[in-house]
Parts: C-alpha cells; structure tokens; sequence
C-alpha cells in the first residue's frame, strides 16, 4: 500500500489545455492591441496577399486577385490564393496563435508574407458576430472545397461543399457585422480603408469595381521634368498629410529595402513634438504614426516610405526596435544631411526659405555633427550686435567673438557694446551658445569668448579722477540708495548719450541675490543654512553715463533725498530696459521713486 502510494504521489499529473474565452480575447484585441477597428480590414487584405504570395511561389502565372464586396450589415472577401484543405482548416483555422505561414511547402517564402504572428481572422471578430470561410486549395486540387463558419462565443463548425461551391482556387471570407459595428462593413468606408491600408500592394485589389491599389508608387513613377515631379509630389503630400512642403527628399536605401520620400514641412514645429511617419511594409500600411524612424534632429520632415526589412511589432501598428531599424534611421538620416548638403553647394534660394523656417533643427544636427556645422557655418542665421549673420560673417568681422548665453544678459548689454565696437551674439536661444563654443573647432584660431559684467564694464571709458572725486558725495548717496538692493553703483563714460544708465549682473550675482532672498523669506533653521552658503560673488551693478546730460544734471543736485529718488528712478529704467523679471523690491522702489518725482513736481510748481 505505500509502495502503491509512493508511486501514485511521484506520478507526473495529466497535461491540461488552456480554455480560451473568445469574447474575452477578441476584447482585449479590440482594446488593447489594435488602436482601432478598422485593422480587420486590414487583417484581410493581408491575409489574401498573403495567400496569393503564397500560391506564387509555387506558380508564378497564378492569377493574383482580391475582391472585396460589401452588403448592407456584410462583407465578402475574395482571393486567388493558395487555398486551404479540411486538414488545413482544422489545424489553422480554429488553433489560436498558428500561422499559416509555418505550413508545410510555405516556410521557404515566409519572408514574403505580410503576417507574422498567426492572428488572422481572429482579428475581424472585433467588427463580426460570424465569419465564414469557405476555401480550395491549389496545393491539392483534387481536394474538395471546404467550409469554416465561426461566431464570437467560441464555437465553428467544419464541412465539406460540391466541387461547383468554389471551382478555382482560393479563399473566400464572409462577415456578418455584429451588433453596432456595421458602419465598419458600408462601401464607403471599405473602400476608403483599402485604399488606405493597400494603395501599394503588389496586386490587383478592388472593392466592386473600384481600384484601390495605385502603382506605382509616387516617388516610383516617371516624370517628364524634376519640376514636373516636384509638382507631383507635393500634391501627393498635400492628399497624404494635407501641406504642400517646402521639398522633397529621395529615401533611397536599396540594401535596406526602402523606398520612399521624406517631406519639409513648411512651418516651424517643436523640437519636441514627435513626427508621425506612413510607414508601408510590402506595400501594406503598417503605421501612420511611426516615431523612431528617423533621428531626433530631422523633426522638420515627415516620411511616406515603403520597406521590406523592418519588422513590425505584434499588433502590427508599429516597428520594432531592433538593430535593422537603427541602421535604416542612420541611412535616413543621411538621405536628409545629403539633401542639405546638396542645397548649399547648389540652390541657395532654397536653402535660405529652408532655414528661414527650420533653423532650428539644423542648429540641433549641427551642434552633433562638426561636418555639418563646417558646411552650415556660412548660412546658419545668429541674432547679433551687427544684425542677423551667420557665425562665419560676424568672425570674420570680430576678432574676438563674444557671446552671452542667455536672452536677458544679450539685452543688457547689446546696445551699449555695439556702441563702444564690441560685438555679441544672442546665445540664449536654443543650441546658440554650443554652436558659438563650437566654432574654433571648425575655424582654428577664431577666440570665443562669454560676455560678463566685468567685460563691458572693463570696454567702458573711466571717468577723469578729478571729475569722480568732485562727484564723491553724489555717487556717496547713490550707492547708499541702492546698497539694500544689493547693486553697487558705477560711473563711467560711454555710448550712446540717450542710455543714462546702464544695469549689470551676471549670473553668479543673481544666483546670490536668490539666495539672499530666500534667507529673509526662510525661517531660523533654514536661515541659517542658507546664511552658511552665502558666496562672494560680485554684486549687480548700475553703471551711471556721465556722458548723459541728464546724469550730470542729477549729480549736480544738492538735495541727498531728491538724489536718491532720481538714482532708484535710473535703477528701475535700466532693469526695465534689459526686460529683466522684476523682484518685490524692485516693483516697490519703482513705485516709490514714481511718487516721490510726482511730489517733487508738484511741490516745486506750487513753490514758483
């Protein structure tokens, strides 16, 4: 008795099947896997290319047609394919996750076959109650004619027809569209979705009598004149993606197996913002929305292209990320330099509307790749103390090249140093100041230097001594003015008379009256950490123009209160000036100094 237990209790239990709930599956398809229904369609177009494909390479002057017919709530599909037999049905039709592309005889042209994952016409449950299918085979001609109705709870059934049911081989599918799904099965959008998923398939495809492949593809076709086919193709793109681009671009990868055209758009995008790409592969639409098929920088093109190589990922809605498909965006992305390149060397008027919109997205590429940097240097436009130039005219005309890495900084110092002949460029837009640091590494010799406070104060003229010694007690109630501000006050001489003042910090002065402030809005505890941080950076600074009669006039008053209120009136105009983000203080003194003027107005017009 245990010697009988012993050996019941080591006994390997029977192997079980999994149960599939139909419902269940075909809803998460429908929810989870596919973005919309309308893939059934596509579901089955693929499968009769797939099966025509199939019949083909066993005989390659099959007839290679597919028919699609819609009736009111139905839809029929027929195909010249390879067909099936009962055996086939049983082992194909009603087993979830096989392909019939494993098949027997077939596995040698499976890289011809759309379909790779086996779900078939699981698929068109999504829009159908019931399918049936009714198939001959051409592997096995004597074979009868059989039939595969299905519904949506699980169940098929399987029989045999007469010989006249389907005379020549194939495949013909029928559904009957479930409860609130036939709209999916009306003509229009049938034929619309053909078109849309099968414009380029390989064979003759019709829903009735219209055509819905369109062969071959636009950038396949010839033309009589490049203008001829840039017409061409931009009304393909305004039809496609409804632009008319600024270009087009070949995407001719023949060891990639990829076809296609790459448009430009013709207004700016983000950088940001993700480009949506059509994506064909063996003529059947993949994606519309194919995201990593180029590199991050071409964000001003969208692509149509037809592949061969890629592989889609199981929903078959996008690619999948492989090797393969990193190396076709690397030779996209050359396609895309290419053209560039080719612009310079010989169509400026182009490349100048190009960069009028897209500058961007060539500074990103440029920044990346010094042989485009040196091949765009002539073009790329820069906002500079000169005016709009690109970075090869402003250092041939600066010895030194100086550049400030951020908006507010560019207009603080813009007027005054175009003045005394230095020459900045704006480096706070995006990519700007890495390009400008880039620049001696593609123009050896060229010196780059970043513009601070104590550099335009340093190109500013000093003062006699005497005149500054004679305005001691002026610049005395400045500075004690301005010191709770945290600015020190500076007098020099300087261009144009029409600035009074000049407001400088940099960014080591600003990062300290942050932490300044944010000590007097803390409490103890963090008061005093902040306190222990506190740093030696230099202070802001208001650079008075003696130069300004109107600064001389100010300095020349006796009354130590109207100075100060003439002072924080210079302040607050000269932060205005640079359109720097004004603190609380600063809102509060200029509000202050505005009434205080007002008063004195007023009161020395009553004393007259």
């Amino acid at each position: 008795m245990d010697s009988q237990t012993s050996q019941s209790s080591q006994a390997s239990p029977a192997p079980r099947s999994f149960q599939v709930d139909l419902r269940g599956l075909v809803d998460l398809l429908s929810h989870h896997l596919y973005s919309s229904p309308k893939v059934y369609l596509r579901e089955l177009l693929q499968n009769a290319v797939d099966a025509i494909t199939a019949r083909r390479a066993a005989e390659p002057d099959a007839p290679a047609r597919v028919r699609l017919f819609t009736e009111p709530g139905a839809l029929r599909v027929e195909d010249s394919g390879i067909g099936l037999t009962e055996a086939d049905v049983h082992d194909l039709l009603a087993t979830i996750g096989r392909s019939s592309k494993r098949a027997e005889g077939l596995q040698e042209a499976r890289s011809d076959f759309l379909g790779q994952f086996g779900i078939g016409l699981l698929a068109c449950f999504v829009v159908a109650e019931r399918i049936r299918v009714v198939s001959r085979s051409a592997r096995t001609p004597d074979a009868a004619p059989v039939e595969w109705t299905a519904t949506d709870d699980g169940s098929y059934t399987v029989r045999t027809l007469p010989g006249d049911a389907r005379p020549e081989p194939g495949t013909t599918v029928h559904l009957v569209a479930r409860a609130g799904a036939a709209e999916w099965l009306a003509e229009d959008r049938v034929l619309a979705l053909a078109r849309d998923f099968g414009s380029l398939l390989p064979y003759d495809v019709r829903v009735g009598e219209e055509a819905v492949t369109d062969l071959p593809a636009p950038w396949d076709r010839p033309y009589p004149s490049p203008a001829a086919r840039r017409v061409a193709l931009g009304r393909h793109c305004h039809d496609l993606f409804g632009f008319t681009p600024l270009d087009a671009i070949e995407l001719d990868v023949p060891l990639a197996g990829v076809r296609g055209v790459a448009y430009v758009l013709p207004s700016a995008v983000s950088p940001a913002q993700r480009a949506g790409h059509r994506v064909h592969l063996k003529g059947m639409l993949l994606t519309e929305r194919a995201e990593q098929l180029l590199p991050d920088w071409a964000f001003f093109v969208r692509c149509v292209l037809d592949t061969d190589s890629l592989r889609p990922t199981a929903s078959r809605e996008a690619l999948y990320e492989d090797e393969t498909l990193a190396a076709v965006r690397e030779a996209l992305g050359e396609r895309v330099r290419a053209w560039l390149t080719g612009l310079t060397a010989g169509d400026p008027e182009r490349l100048a509307a190009f960069l009028a919109v897209h500058h961007l997205g060539v500074k990103s590429l440029a920044r990346h790749d010094r042989e485009m940097l040196r091949t765009m240097l002539p073009w790329l436009p820069f906002e500079t103390t000169d005016g709009r130039l690109s970075l090869e005219e402003f250092a041939r005309r600066h010895r030194v090249v100086h550049f400030t890495r951020t908006v507010e900084e560019y207009r603080q110092v813009a007027p005054i140093a175009s003045a005394q002949g230095v020459g900045v460029i704006n480096g706070g837009y995006t990519y700007d100041s890495e390009l400008v640091e880039a620049l001696p590494s593609v123009r050896p010799g060229t010196v780059v230097a970043e513009l601070d406070a104590d550099t335009v104060t340093a190109h500013l003229d000093a003062v006699d001594p005497a005149v500054e010694l004679a305005l001691s007690g002026f610049l005395a109630t400045a500075r004690a003015t301005l010191d709770p501000l945290g600015c020190d006050v500076v007098l020099r001489a300087f261009h144009p008379l029409s600035v009074p003042a000049l407001h400088l910090d940099d960014r080591a002065a600003r990062h300290e009256q942050a932490r300044a402030r944010a000590e007097e809005e803390a409490d103890d505890l963090w008061a005093g950490i902040l306190g222990s941080l506190r740093g030696q950076a230099p202070r802001a600074r208001l650079v008075l123009n003696h130069l300004s009669p109107l600064i001389r006039r100010i300095g020349s008053l006796g009354e130590p209160e109207l100075i100060g209120t003439a002072v924080e009136s210079l302040y607050g105009q000269a932060l205005l000036m640079a359109q720097r983000p004004l603190r609380p203080a600063d809102s509060a003194l200029l509000n202050r100094a505005f009434i205080g003027l007002l008063e004195w107005a007023t009161n020395g017009e009553g004393d007259r």
